[in-house]
């Protein structure tokens, strides 16, 4: 990670307490977690959001998915980041609910006729219903 990338990053986990960490920063099971995290920064940086705004939206996303029991063990903690990230840019006007689930749906449709180990490549018909 870059000087900048890691001095930003370091300062999202001082400000998101509950964000998984080491004394490096933050930490991730797999690379779809350091994407999502990477889009936020990014975001934030952006200008679409504060801190404090995404850690008040991160915190009512774990209070539903705790509602709706998740059992809150650490391992679903990014799959919230996900669904904020997902709520934020739909809120904030950068897309709609409908694109985001649409194209959820083709990324589905075109990695379950891709091989293992391929890279996944949408066509227009992964878009189609």
């Amino acid at each position: 990670m870059s000087a900048p990338k890691a001095e930003a990053a370091l300062a999202a986990a001082q400000e998101l307490p509950d964000l998984p960490k080491d004394v490096d920063g933050p930490v991730f099971a797999a690379p779809w977690q350091a994407q999502a995290f990477a889009m936020a920064l990014t975001l934030h940086k952006s200008g679409l959001f504060t801190w404090p705004e995404w850690a008040a939206m991160l915190g009512t996303e774990i209070k539903r998915a705790q509602a709706a029991g998740d059992p809150d063990r650490g391992d679903t903690y990014y799959r919230h980041w996900l669904a904020t990230l997902e709520r934020m840019v739909a809120e904030k006007g950068v897309t709609s609910t409908e694109t985001l689930h649409r194209t959820r749906d083709a990324w589905d449709r075109a990695a379950d006729r891709t091989p293992h180990g391929r890279p996944i490549v949408l066509t227009d018909a992964d878009f189609s219903d």
